[in-house]
């Protein structure tokens, strides 16, 4: 018999909630995407050496974000009691805004790729737009990590005062 208070089986890893699991890889890759994307778009001689690194890392945080809505989606789907946390409420409303933010960046990131050596003002116009979404990215993943951290120490009780 069901009390509504139990998490229904949904996305998870032997009874634990993917989501949990998941953040963890957009936490890392996130940033770690976004400041390559950065390095890269400076005009300099690594740039390079740094064009295949900066797309494997944007595709690899593109991919681990886009993991991390969905499940994180799943997640609150099946614990509908969480609806009414405001913490949990400003994580998934940021967490959107990432989700597009990111998309962007991954596009970017592989036009700018593709395009590496096209002469002309495609170029440096590419590298102008992967540095400012990569830093979107950069700030989106830290505020969005940190409204579901705040979320999840508000919701089991953790008194920070």
């Amino acid at each position: 018999m069901r009390t509504g208070r139990e998490y229904r089986a949904g996305m998870e890893i032997s009874g634990l909630p993917l989501h949990p699991l998941v953040v963890h890889a957009a936490v890392v890759l996130a940033p770690l995407g976004a400041l390559t994307a950065l390095a890269y778009a400076v005009p300099g001689r690594f740039r390079e050496r740094l064009r295949w690194p900066m797309l494997l890392t944007a595709l690899a945080a593109t991919g681990s974000v886009v993991a991390a809505y969905v499940t994180g989606t799943d997640f609150l789907e099946r614990r509908p009691e969480l609806a009414d946390n405001a913490q949990l409420l400003t994580h998934r409303d940021r967490a959107r805004l990432l989700l597009w933010v990111t998309l962007g960046f991954g596009v970017l990131a592989l036009a700018a790729g593709w395009w590496h050596q096209r002469p002309g003002v495609v170029r440096p116009v590419l590298a102008g737009l992967l540095a400012v979404s990569a830093l979107g990215l950069l700030v989106l993943a830290v505020l969005t990590g940190d409204a579901g951290a705040r979320s999840v120490w508000e919701g089991v009780g953790v008194d920070r005062t």
